[in-house]
């Protein structure tokens, strides 16, 4: 290898010969790669991997079993030296050099006339990395980076502003002016479309744009669930989101480190909830923001604890959007229940234990009826949010409608963060135990016989297995 920089190319090879010497796991890789560019591709090799008999059975390939000859150069635009053998490789480097063809030792910088980058696919945009060969592993890092940061749906953005480049440069003569359009067709209601996958509207969004002499507000909302407490726990859309977001509403389970993932240059604003204070009043005031900063043209990502849209109240957010006819769209986030039972150890469903799941909420509206329990079932798991207040009467009319006793029961507190603490009881005992080990919220409580798994499946904070410790107060009352 050289102090020489590489020259960036893009090579067109669709129908052009190229040759691949070796037809192992290593030539099966970059086989693979040159398929997408319809190349013509021959392989040189006694012996192939089942894949590359695959693709030389389907034709997609020509393999020629037989050792490598000189000549197999000479009517061919690149090629791959991919076999085991360094002396043939160097051997395949070196009649390409005095053929004038470019070639590619696979793992051999220092033989090889061209480099095969690390590729980020969002063709037809397509971003290559390379290290020049000193760190392959550099170059696979920035690709990681870049494939969490690039939404998939630049390949279809890309596609529509190749449909209507020349209707655009007809509009926009002029340099500014065109790159000024391009910029509110990407960041903008065009984009949106194609992120929500609708591309009739995209389609009718850019046209009617090239008809009006001054371009409609870039002005949106998204709802992102922000997973439950573990950071790493947030989607790659959701993470794209923060990083397009000018201003975040965040509510009081959104962590600090998931805020840390957020554009820099975004405006935070903290709308949590307090217990006591009227909730009805802040969500109003929720809405209005939302409403305020779209107003000004500007990305507000609403961000929540878990999955907006289960207990979350995303839906009532979304009701004013679309009443004020806001765009806007949603990334799911890992609600509560499904992040509490992995990081706990309790698989909400079982085949030997139980069917279905049953999610409620321990918080409810003022003067509405109480969740009815009657469906809930011992072959079901019931996950109770918020449910740390009302432990006591969950038990009591569990109890009343038959539950047993001893139906397990788990406790979860800071589910999936570092200080997370599991306590197991039974269903008499829970709300004892609850307060003789001082669980605080945010906690979960799950009820049904999988809670049980967590003493033999848990694994992530601690656990406290305190069944059959604990008077049964519950059992006391009901009596």
């Amino acid at each position: 290898m050289t102090d020489t920089a590489l020259f960036p190319l893009f090579a067109n090879l669709a129908k052009r010969p190229v040759l691949v010497v070796g037809a192992g796991e290593i030539a099966e890789r970059k086989i693979h790669l040159l398929l997408k560019s319809q190349a013509l591709i021959t392989v040189v090799a006694h012996h192939a991997s089942e894949q590359v008999q695959r693709w030389n059975a389907t034709q997609q390939i020509t393999w020629l079993q037989r050792d490598y000859q000189a000549s197999d150069l000479d009517q061919v635009y690149l090629a791959v030296a991919a076999t085991n053998n360094r002396s043939l490789n160097a051997q395949i480097a070196d009649d390409a050099e005095t053929r004038f063809r470019l070639v590619n030792v696979v793992d051999d910088a220092e033989l090889s006339s061209y480099q095969v980058p690390a590729i980020v696919d969002r063709a037809p945009l397509t971003i290559a990395i390379s290290s020049a060969g000193a760190a392959p592993m550099m170059a696979r890092y920035v690709r990681a980076k870049l494939e969490t940061v690039l939404d998939e749906s630049l390949a279809d953005m890309t596609q529509l502003l190749q449909q209507y480049r020349q209707a655009i440069q007809q509009q926009f003569p002029e340099l500014e002016a065109r790159r000024a359009f391009y910029d509110w067709v990407i960041e903008g209601p065009v984009a949106q479309a194609v992120q929500a996958a609708q591309w009739n509207t995209a389609c009718q969004r850019l046209e009617a744009a090239l008809q009006q002499p001054r371009l409609p507000s870039t002005g949106q909302v998204i709802l992102v669930g922000a997973g439950s407490g573990d950071p790493g726990l947030l989607t790659l859309h959701g993470l794209r989101a923060l990083n397009q977001a000018d201003v975040i509403l965040y509510d009081r389970l959104v962590s600090d480190e998931i805020l840390e993932l957020a554009r820099r240059d975004a405006t935070q604003v903290y709308v949590g909830k307090k217990v006591g204070e009227d909730h009805h009043a802040t969500q109003a005031r929720i809405h209005q923001l939302m409403l305020d900063y779209v107003a000004q043209g500007l990305t507000v990502v609403r961000l929540k604890g878990g999955d907006a849209f289960v207990f979350g109240r995303g839906g009532e957010e979304l009701s004013v959007l679309r009443a004020h006819q806001v765009p806007y769209r949603v990334v799911p986030g890992i609600t509560a229940a499904l992040a509490c039972g992995a990081y706990s150890g309790i698989p909400l469903t079982h085949r030997e234990y139980a069917q279905g799941v049953q999610l409620i909420t321990g918080h409810q509206q003022a003067n509405s009826q109480p969740v009815s329990l009657a469906s809930s079932s011992e072959d079901q798991t019931l996950v109770v949010y918020m449910g740390l207040q009302q432990i006591l009467a969950f038990s009591q009319r569990l109890l009343a409608e038959g539950r047993a006793a001893e139906t397990s029961c788990a406790l979860i507190e800071n589910g999936s963060r570092p200080n997370q603490r599991v306590l197991l009881g039974e269903l008499a005992q829970i709300p004892q135990l609850a307060t003789e080990h001082a669980f605080k919220a945010p906690s979960l409580l799950v009820v049904g016989d999988v809670a049980a798994l967590a003493a033999e499946l848990h694994w992530f904070g601690q656990l406290i297995d305190a069944r059959g410790t604990a008077v049964p107060p519950v059992l006391l009352n009901a009596g």
